[in-house]
């Protein structure tokens, strides 16, 4: 079968990315390859400079060889291509600095001595947002921030409120908020772009896409992994803030805002912004009874044998952080009154996948006959990992004499059998995005303490009642708990299609 040709998109200016972390996993695994696989498809302009910047005693050289080995290892083998990687290479700096000191800024400064207001200038900041604020003072003090320079925040922005408003001051005191781009990953991915194009590029769906024709709505992020080595970090952070304050809520943003007058910078945030503010605040007693903690022993992930939470590299004795999380919320406006949402994420879970299911509510009256068949209610299947596809479950009449069969029969699309196996990843598209200036697809100010304010109701909820995470064995699909916070409403998770798994 033959697929469409994705034509790269044309050119950009010549940029200056210098990524703070340059040594660490995000920029080696991520970032990286990202700009590698956009320098192939020819999107990276002559001139351009990727400038990595750390604290260890690296020259470039054995800084190239990193990179060299980070891309072949994260890159499709038939995506690698020796000439190509040769001049991306040849794009690699390295500067050695400490970005708590005033150790090395001097040597930075001078990798853009003569370089004027030339390339797009862009500072990448993959470290502890703990240095966020100190590496924008440095860089205003070393005379590297122009007017036309932008800054890039890794999640999380904080791990509470005024953690994120003291980041958000400090960082806004050197970058107006036109040059700061946070970012999440889940933004730049292909199927959470089309959940705009499914929405409001078709006549079908926006008519019903409200609380009168919708029953609820699923959103499930899982992870086989556990803390990879990162312990120190995830104790102190735990799956709400890990992944529930940016990545699920963006989602729901995104399946509830409402249409915006155009794709221009700031009206598809405006409308994000409007759902958190409409996220019903949760007091105690709600946290009670619409969250799940869970935290993994040891089981079995993918086929082998994985240890308990507790005994990861990092974790303290007793440690009382949730690696999963399962919660109800509501939107209070006049779309959602009534409509539950469902979110759940967690580490070592069966398998790893992403998917927003929208569960539409039964026909008000069957004209079949029992022995047609269970009617079940249409079901909107959005996958963003893996496999990504959009799947709409109608009912259909089963081919064949003997009387009328219902059955539930999905309509599919996949996006690599209609638009071929490759297409840019998340980083690919918010990389480039940031060199166009464009920042729709990332967070504002307003909308990170927006997610915030809403996420300290649980946090708080939580400390007050001082429940501990329900254990869940990992390879499973959380506590025993998670299934009943759904079903007691007479729902279900959507597994149909997900790896069996026992509670």
């Amino acid at each position: 079968m033959s697929h469409p040709r994705i034509v790269a998109a044309p050119p950009l200016p010549a940029f200056d990315y210098t990524v703070f972390g340059g040594t660490g996993d995000l920029a080696l695994r991520k970032l990286l390859p990202a700009l590698y696989l956009r320098d192939r498809a020819g999107q990276v302009a002559a001139g351009s400079r990727i400038i990595a910047v750390s604290r260890s005693a690296l020259d470039p050289a054995e800084y190239r060889a990193k990179a060299d080995a980070a891309v072949r290892r994260h890159v499709a083998a038939d995506e690698l291509d020796e000439e190509l990687i040769a001049r991306f290479l040849e794009r690699l700096d390295y500067v050695s600095v400490d970005a708590t000191s005033s150790e090395g800024w001097s040597d930075l400064a001078g990798r853009f001595e003569g370089r004027g207001d030339g390339p797009v200038r862009i500072f990448y900041l993959a470290t502890s947002p703990s240095l966020f604020g100190p590496i924008c003072d440095r860089l205003k003090g070393a005379g590297l921030v122009t007017p036309a320079a932008r800054v890039v925040l890794e999640k999380p922005i904080g791990r509470d409120l005024d953690s994120a408003r003291a980041i958000n001051a400090q960082v806004g005191a050197v970058f107006a908020e036109s040059q700061i781009y946070r970012i999440d990953h889940y933004l730049g991915k292909e199927t959470v772009q089309n959940l705009l194009a499914l929405r409001f590029a078709n006549s079908l769906f926006e008519p019903l896409w409200n609380a009168n024709h919708i029953d609820h709505v699923q959103i499930t992020v899982a992870e086989t992994v556990g803390v990879e080595g990162r312990g120190d970090y995830y104790d102190h952070s735990g799956a709400l803030r890990d992944m529930v304050q940016n990545h699920l809520l963006q989602l729901v943003c995104l399946v509830g805002m409402e249409s915006p007058v155009s794709l221009a910078q700031e009206a598809v945030r405006d409308e994000k912004l409007k759902v958190l503010r409409s996220l019903k605040p949760m007091g105690v007693e709600d946290v009670g009874a619409c969250t799940v903690r869970g935290q993994y022993r040891a089981g079995a992930v993918t086929g082998g044998a994985v240890p308990a939470y507790a005994d990861e590299p990092g974790i303290p004795a007793g440690s009382g952080t949730e690696t999963f999380v399962a919660l109800k919320l509501e939107i209070a406006n006049w779309r959602w009154a009534g409509v539950p949402f469902y979110l759940r994420t967690g580490k070592r879970l069966p398998a790893k996948m992403s998917e927003i299911v929208i569960q539409f509510r039964p026909i008000p009256h069957s004209i079949f006959p029992q022995s047609a068949g269970e009617l079940q209610a249409n079901r909107l299947i959005v996958r963003l990992q893996p496999d990504e596809s959009i799947r709409l479950h109608l009912m259909a009449k089963e081919p064949g004499p003997g009387g009328m069969r219902l059955r539930q029969a999905p309509l599919n699309l996949s996006f690599a059998e209609t638009f071929g196996s490759r297409f840019p990843d998340a980083y690919e598209r918010l990389l480039m995005d940031v060199v166009r200036g464009n920042p729709t697809l990332f967070m504002r100010r307003d909308e990170v303490e927006a997610a915030w304010a809403w996420a300290e109701t649980i946090l708080e909820g939580w400390k007050s009642r001082r429940d501990q995470p329900k254990p869940y064995i990992s390879g499973t699909w959380g506590p025993s708990q998670a299934i009943a916070l759904i079903e007691r409403d007479g729902r279900t998770w959507h597994e149909d299609e997900l790896p069996n798994a026992a509670f």
